[in-house]
């Protein structure tokens, strides 16, 4: 694949969503790992925003957006201890993780700024 913008979306649902006690926990361990990882620059952490449509869904607790510049990027940020360190003290926390990962095809910022 040419070297393209790789974004990770990462979405989590917490044994406990209710417990104040155990999102800090997970947002704490969540901020160490990003702010340790050499490839994890730009990140988004959210959550859900309770908008109310058919093809919205709100279940999960929290998401986390990676923005690499290539795959390359990605694969290292998947293998680095960081990483790795974040899934071993934090994975107790969570009952379900999906992830969509996906290549960009073009960007309406960078057209716009071409035109």
């Amino acid at each position: 694949m040419e070297n393209k913008k790789f974004y990770h979306n990462v979405y989590f649902w917490l044994n406990n969503p209710d417990s104040e006690e155990e999102k800090e926990l997970f947002l704490a361990s969540l901020k160490k790992f990003l702010d340790l990882s050499t490839y994890a620059g730009n990140t988004i952490v959210s959550q859900p925003a309770q908008t109310s449509r058919a093809v919205v869904d709100n279940s999960y607790t929290f998401s986390l957006m990676v923005a690499f510049n290539n795959k390359e990027q990605h694969d290292l940020y998947q293998t680095e201890q960081p990483h790795q360190d974040f899934v071993n003290e934090a994975g107790h926390l969570w009952k379900r993780v999906q992830v969509f990962d996906s290549f960009e095809i073009w960007n309406l910022n960078e057209v716009q700024q071409n035109q």
